[in-house]
């Protein structure tokens, strides 16, 4: 494997992981919201990843990295609090709240932040490798 590889290769995670980032950020916004206009309260939703093989021009030794295949939304049932008096109440007196678990997303966001940091240092380690390659052949 080529060394450029490596950037390919660590470029395709600090972006899948990237989009993890945001993705726990939109949902740690919507922690507290209530239902919407349309009844439906805001689901939490998930990056899933998939393996993204890393076209070398045939080369047999090609390397992977990884891609969103897709978000998705977390199906399950948002918390209800009894809250009469709340505008966004329903017949009952019930509020339903988003699903979102904000201690589970700031695990997610703690993960994805060291392993985008994780990703960066081996492009800057294969960055010093490559510097240092260079300047043995200056001598």
């Amino acid at each position: 494997m080529s060394m450029f590889r490596i950037f390919d290769v660590s470029g395709s995670a600090v972006s899948a992981q990237s989009q993890r980032l945001n993705v726990v950020a939109s949902n740690l916004a919507n922690a507290d919201t209530v239902a919407g206009p349309d009844g439906q309260a805001y689901k939490a939703r998930q990056v899933v990843f998939q393996t993204a093989l890393m076209d070398a021009g045939g080369d047999p030794a090609s390397s992977a990295g990884v891609r969103v295949s897709t978000v998705r939304e977390d199906q399950s049932p948002g918390r209800r609090a009894h809250e009469p008096n709340h505008p966004a109440a329903d017949a009952e007196g019930y509020v339903t709240y988003s699903n979102v678990n904000p201690v589970q997303e700031m695990v997610d966001m703690i993960s994805a932040s060291r392993s985008y940091q994780n990703n960066i240092e081996v492009m800057n380690t294969a960055k010093n490798l490559l510097q240092k390659t260079l300047q043995m052949g200056q001598s």
